[in-house]
């Protein structure tokens, strides 16, 4: 059992997404060969053969057009794999993409939009089933408490890319 709760992208940005990414690009589906893609749709890795695409998503930028929030220079946008078809969405107990030894960022925003720091986080090699979601519930604890923090993105360190948001509880 965690304490957070990862959120995938949203229904109704995944379906503006898969039309037309926030860069401005068609959505141009692929088969993934061998699977394994972290597919930001369903928090799930993808299956060999699946169908997805890669598209350009601005989670602050969408963030703050629901908020009334203002990030400026801290938004950004990156690649992320989802599914190219609809998909039934997450099912998932604990954080996704949180394997033994990979480093995570997780970095820290303002209601406002503004980023209030981060951490660099290696998920310890497991000691016991759920040490990885131990380690990044810990993580997100310390995070939220500070109380300007009213979310937390999740990436990856080795490309930069967003995995999820995680919101105030």
């Amino acid at each position: 059992m965690t304490s957070h709760h990862a959120r995938p992208i949203e229904p109704r940005a995944l379906k503006e997404l898969r039309a037309t990414d926030d860069a401005g690009l068609p959505c141009v589906p692929v088969t993934d060969p061998e699977g394994g893609d972290p597919l930001r749709c369903c928090l799930r890795r993808s299956e060999p053969g699946a169908r997805v695409a890669l598209v350009s998503y601005a989670p602050l930028r969408r963030w703050a057009a629901r908020t009334g929030a203002r990030p400026g220079a801290y938004d950004e946008q990156g690649p992320v794999f989802v599914h190219a078809e609809e998909c039934p969405g997450p099912r998932l107990a604990g954080y996704p993409f949180a394997r033994p030894g990979v480093l995570r960022t997780l970095r820290r925003y303002s209601a406002q939009g503004h980023i209030l720091g981060g951490r660099l986080l290696e998920i310890p090699e497991a000691a016991g089933q759920d040490s990885p979601d131990r380690a990044l519930d810990a993580a997100l604890t310390e995070a939220f408490a500070d109380s300007e923090v009213a979310l937390v993105h999740v990436r990856a360190v080795e490309y930069g890319c967003f995995l999820y948001e995680v919101r105030r509880p």
